[in-house]
């Protein structure tokens, strides 16, 4: 996968993106990621990118004419999805990383300041994303999340096959406890079915877990996930409450 990133602070990227899971993505090719400086088509000998908003009020905003002229050049084709990270945006989640792990390149949009000039939107723009609803300086942050979500999910990149399936959130539920050595921890200790050996029961139990994790902290998700007759029952015999959860 080909990333670009359009942002006023590459420098920004040079930590997360250079370590762990984004490192090795790039090592092995498997993620192409190149950082464009915004100010590197700024207009006049300060290379301005924003100007104050027409009509008044607060902040800056960050002109058309360089950001799509910006957009334009680092663009590889019409194909390229261009996202503009704003507030106003969906909202970003593992369904939508899915999708964009599927795309060859993108390239993301890092808004700053008060915004952009709304002519952007019109001319340039083809997806809108928010990491959530509040506000953060710059899209730097938010294109950081979005490239780590999308990259890890492609072939490869985390090394143990079918890795990321197993993630919180990607089969619609949360991920359920897991252990390691010591099997005892201050008197806490690993499930004895968790050392048994018995690959099948430690399957039903782990769903299971995921299941009650998911009612437990985030009950929302139930209602989309995909879940057989036999799990909607043993949920509903955990919280009397819960009527029918799932589709």
């Amino acid at each position: 996968m080909q990333i670009d990133v359009l942002t006023l602070f590459p420098q920004m990227f040079e930590g997360p993106m250079g370590l762990s899971m984004m490192w090795k993505a790039q090592e092995r090719g498997l993620l192409h990621l190149h950082l464009h400086d915004l100010r590197d088509w700024g207009e006049g000998r300060r290379r301005q990118v924003d100007d104050t908003p027409c009509g008044g009020g607060g902040g800056m905003i960050l002109r058309a004419d360089v950001l799509v002229r910006a957009i334009e050049d680092v663009r590889s084709d019409d194909e390229q999805p261009v996202i503009l990270f704003t507030p106003q945006g969906r909202v970003f989640n593992q369904g939508i990383a899915g999708q964009l792990s599927q795309e060859e390149r993108l390239l993301l949009v890092c808004g700053h300041y008060e915004g952009v000039d709304e002519r952007v939107r019109q001319l340039a723009i083809t997806d809108e994303i928010s990491i959530g609803d509040y506000v953060i300086t710059g899209g730097e942050l938010a294109a950081m999340v979005v490239i780590d979500a999308t990259v890890r999910q492609l072939p490869g990149v985390l090394g143990a096959e079918h890795a990321a399936a197993q993630d919180s959130h990607a089969d619609g539920l949360l991920e359920g406890p897991h252990y390691t050595r010591p099997t005892d921890f201050r008197g806490l200790q690993v499930p004895d079915l968790l050392l048994s050996g018995d690959h099948g029961r430690i399957a039903t139990w782990r769903r299971r877990q995921s299941l009650l994790r998911t009612l437990q902290r985030r009950p929302d998700l139930l209602a989309a996930a995909s879940l057989s007759d036999e799990e909607r029952d043993w949920l509903t015999q955990r919280d009397p409450g819960l009527r029918h959860p799932g589709p």
